[in-house]
């Protein structure tokens, strides 16, 4: 077997806006981090979203992951919060090959052997959502191809920011985060900004956001401020700034999944985006679109769909993705 560290080529790495080395993966760069509260700062350093890509024909491909941490959460399933999966194909129809995770919460490390049929395939590896990555190192057969990967059919990315629902939440493993299940679905390159709860709409981050290339930005922090009265106080100024510096970005504004939970404080927050929305609507602002959370667990059961009455499991983020895929689907086919 060859190894190879995930950082050198041909691999490819996405969805991370900071530090790219063993040790480091970022989601943010060093100047964002130092001007954000104490929790996102420590949260960037996670690699939520990001991922490793390429192309191989190796019968057998072997991953090696370790881990800086390894913390317990009680509604956080260890595969998704401590795991990477493992993607074979392109775009919608890539398929699920394998999970890399450690055995319990006594380990930090991690590897696995993927059998294969042998044909040149494209190898996706969504990272972990809750832990630093430390390292991972890739293996393939002496005699195998090992090449960079396909484009994306998007390849400026999506950008999410919001809570840990956005970051992926109680999802089993990272590729089933509605972040991920839309943008494998759409074959889109993408950056996860969800942090679990810090995400409260600074400036510092809307500046940071307004300075990316990106095909569309869904602004997604309901669940993070506080009280609608902080809402109301940095929603529409947030979006501001974003539309400020990028006039033509389509922005599409979501508010909370789980109306189920409190309906009346869920009305307020949901009244508070909508005026966002509305406003810009009343500016001649074409290029804003506003999603209900309550249509986002929409049907039986939707507290199910839930790990805890807050976080959506599986069936949840699967929900979301059917609702936004479409509205993102269409975005991008205008942009």
């Amino acid at each position: 077997m060859r190894f190879y560290s995930c950082i050198q080529p041909p691999f490819s790495l996405h969805g991370l806006l900071g530090r790219r080395e063993e040790g480091a993966f970022w989601r943010l760069p060093d100047e964002v981090i130092d001007t954000v509260s104490g929790n996102v700062s420590k949260i960037a350093r996670r690699a939520s979203g990001g991922r490793v890509r390429f192309r191989t024909d190796s019968p057998k491909i072997v991953f090696r992951m370790g881990l800086k941490t390894l913390e317990v959460a009680q509604h956080m399933p260890l595969s998704g919060s401590a795991g990477a999966d493992v993607f074979l194909g392109q775009g919608a129809a890539s398929r699920y090959a394998a999970l890399i995770a450690p055995e319990d919460y006594t380990h930090k490390t991690a590897e696995i052997t993927l059998v294969t049929d042998g044909a040149l395939e494209q190898v996706t590896v969504n990272l972990p959502r809750n832990e630093p990555l430390d390292f991972l190192q890739i293996g393939v057969e002496e005699e195998a191809q090992l090449l960079p990967p396909l484009p994306y059919r998007y390849e400026t990315p999506i950008i999410f920011y919001g809570s840990s629902i956005t970051e992926g939440g109680a999802a089993s493993r990272p590729g089933c985060a509605y972040t991920s299940l839309v943008c494998r679905r759409l074959d889109c390159d993408y950056v996860n900004l969800g942090f679990a709860r810090s995400a409260k709409g600074e400036q510092a981050m809307a500046r940071f956001v307004s300075a990316q290339k990106m095909s569309a930005f869904v602004l997604d922090y309901d669940h993070n401020a506080p009280t609608p009265t902080f809402l109301a106080q940095t929603h529409s100024a947030f979006f501001q700034t974003v539309r400020e510096a990028q006039p033509e970005l389509p922005i599409v504004l979501l508010s909370r999944p789980n109306f189920f939970r409190d309906p009346e404080d869920a009305a307020a927050r949901r009244a508070v985006i909508q005026k966002t929305y509305e406003n810009a609507r009343r500016a001649g602002d074409r290029q804003v679109y506003f999603v209900d959370g309550e249509s986002l667990l929409a049907g039986t059961e939707p507290s199910n769909c839930t790990a805890d009455g807050i976080h959506p499991n599986d069936a949840g983020f699967q929900r979301m993705a059917e609702v936004l895929t479409p509205v993102l689907a269409r975005i991008l086919e205008q942009v």
